[in-house]
């Protein structure tokens, strides 16, 4: 991803939001899918410390996240 950032000021909310939307569709498909990925993994970790299980330990998780690498074409 790019370091480049650019600070707007948006008085309104629809504004920010088509602000936003423009952002999420400037980056490309695997951008966007590494970042759902990267806060999918934050929430569940986040989840798991509010109840107080250590975030390795998969015991009591009925679920397992996989990620699978595929090559870029």
């Amino acid at each position: 991803m790019s370091a480049d950032k650019t600070i707007r000021r948006v008085t309104d909310l629809e504004q920010q939001q088509a602000e936003t939307y423009r952002y999420w569709q400037s980056l490309s498909v695997g951008d966007r899918l590494s970042a759902v990925w990267d806060a999918s993994e934050a929430a569940y970790a986040f989840a798991a410390a509010f109840q107080g299980v250590p975030v390795n330990d998969a015991k009591g998780s009925e679920r397992a996240i996989t990620r699978l690498q595929r090559p870029r074409r």
